[in-house]
Order: C-alpha cells, then structure tokens, then sequence
C-alpha cells in the first residue's frame, strides 16, 4: 500500500485503536525509564501461518515514534512458522516438531521409548544428547540441538541438527561449522569395503585437528525398521578396524563434539548428557546407505538450510 493511501484512509483506524488501547502514561514504564532512551525488540511469530499486512504493521508504530526504524526479515506471503529464537522454550519447539510429525502420517519415536518423556531430544548448550524439552526460554547466544526419531510406514528415520539462537559468538559459530563439516568427512568415508572405523578416524582427525574432542561414550548407529541397529557407529577410530561397511548397509553418522575436553557426565535424570567442563557442544546427525564408491545420503539439511522462512 502506497504512503498517501495508508495515511488518508488507514491511519485514522490505527489511531482509533492506539486511543482506546492507550488511555494514560504507563506508571512502571516511567518509573524505570524517566528518560527516552533507544531500544531494540524482536518480535517473533510463535504460530505457524502466512504473513500479511507488514506495511499496516509497520505504519503502527511510525505514527507512536516517527524515528523508529524496521528491519524485515520476512515479506508479505511468506509461510512461517515458530522459530529457534530468544524468548521460545524447548517445550514449545518440541510440540511444534511433535505435530509436524504426526500430520505427515509419521510417529515420533522417542515419545516413551525407555520412559522418555518427549518427542524431542532437546539439548542447549553444553548439554550433549537427550536433553529433556521444558519452559525455560533460550536466549540469545545459545544453542540448541534438536534430535528426532520417527517411524513411518515401519521404518525409522533419525536426524539431529544443532541451532544458533540469535546471533551467536564466533567461537560458537566455529564449533558448529567444524561439527557438521566433521560430518561430511565421515560421510565420505563411508563406502563398500571400508571398515567402521575409517568413518571413526575421519571425524575424529578432522576434529581433534580443530582443537576440539568427540565423545567417546556416545555413537552413530544402524537403523531400519529399528531405531537403533547394529553396527555402532564411533566418532572416533582406526583407520581398517571395526566392522566392514557391506553395500546397502544403511546408517546414522553423528558427530557430537565438545568445544572444550571429551569427558562427559549423566544428568541425575538418568537420560541428559552433559559435557563434564560445561563446555558448549554440538551434534549433526544424516543417514546415508554405503554404496560402492560414494554414500548415498536419504536424508538432507537442505530442507533446514535452504528454507526462506527458518531464519539463523
């Protein structure tokens, strides 16, 4: 909508609503902040849908503070949906991840497996794997790993990707860059004739030559119409030892990497596992099928990476 449109026809409705929502000074506002003083807001949608009227949005609070300024991170028509952002809660990302799985005709496979509590593996920060989704809200700077299991038409998929919250450090940006990047490197290890630990020795070179340590205690695995199937797959190894990858063979690789030493702890809830210096950590998880020459990946991050609506 043009400038002179919205202000001979709209405005005068926008103003109507300011005057009835806004029928005094606020007594707690002026009593911390006496004085103007800049600030910034991010507004965040938390329910799936379809944008509309930014301009009318916008327009809002021009006419509260003509200096204000907006910056868009979506346009008119764009689907969204609730994002990783300062302010969400774990629990809230959870059930959005737990209906989404549902609709498309799938079942989450975590929900009850071995008393688990959730759909979700939900883990922030220097917490490693299993961390239990709950009300706390992220903040800025922090990150989040979301690990999803499903069962669909009697077979398992698994995939595990760790989110910035905001805008992150570099140092954390570094970790979950050489992270994934270690991921690729075991991917492309994983070919016929090849031995489980060449997958092991791919990741943990790469990674250990970035400073950072793979944990031990915690592997990839086989998956079909199980969730978790032999063989275990390691983050670390030997290059020719361990299992040998047959053709076909179909498997979960998933780095999970701490930015400071390799040992780790178990939460008191019996599933949390927490780097043991509290160290920030990060997990990538693809499934791939060993074929002669080079894996064949089923599952993608392009869905994540490439989508307009999911904003880092």
């Amino acid at each position: 909508m043009d400038k002179v449109t919205m202000r001979l026809n709209v405005d005068k409705y926008l103003l109507m609503a300011l005057e009835e929502d806004i029928t005094s000074e606020d007594v707690s506002t002026n009593a911390v902040m006496p004085e103007y003083k800049k600030g910034t807001v991010n507004l965040i949608c938390k329910e799936d849908g379809v944008i509309a009227g930014l301009d009318v949005f916008g327009r809002v609070f021009y006419l509260l503070d003509s200096d204000v300024e907006i910056e868009y991170k979506v346009k008119d028509g764009d689907e969204v949906g609730k994002a990783v952002a300062p302010g969400v809660t774990t629990n809230e990302l959870n059930r959005l991840a737990e209906t989404f799985i549902r609709d498309h005709g799938a079942i989450p496979s975590s929900l009850g497996f071995e008393g688990f509590p959730a759909a979700c593996c939900m883990s922030v920060n220097d917490v490693v794997v299993h961390g239990f989704p709950d009300d706390t809200p992220l903040k800025e700077g922090d990150i989040v790993t979301a690990d999803i299991t499903t069962l669909y038409k009697g077979y398992s998929g698994d995939s595990a990707y760790t989110f910035p919250v905001g805008e992150i450090s570099a140092e954390t940006r570094r970790l979950l860059d050489v992270t994934k990047a270690s991921l690729y490197k075991g991917i492309e290890a994983a070919v016929a004739g090849a031995r489980v630990g060449d997958i092991g020795h791919a990741v943990q070179s790469y990674v250990e030559s970035h400073g950072y340590s793979v944990v031990r205690e915690l592997e990839g695995h086989g998956i079909g119409k199980g969730m978790h199937e032999e063989p275990g797959v390691p983050n670390y190894g030997r290059q020719g030892h361990g299992p040998k990858l047959v053709e076909g063979m179909t498997i979960c690789i998933e780095p999970m990497v701490i930015a400071g030493g390799r040992s780790v702890y178990l939460d008191r809830n019996g599933w949390g596992v927490h780097s043991a210096d509290r160290s920030n950590t990060a997990h990538y998880e693809l499934t791939v099928v060993v074929r002669k020459g080079r894996a064949e990946q089923l599952s993608t991050f392009d869905f994540i990476e490439k989508d307009p609506a999911i904003r880092f």
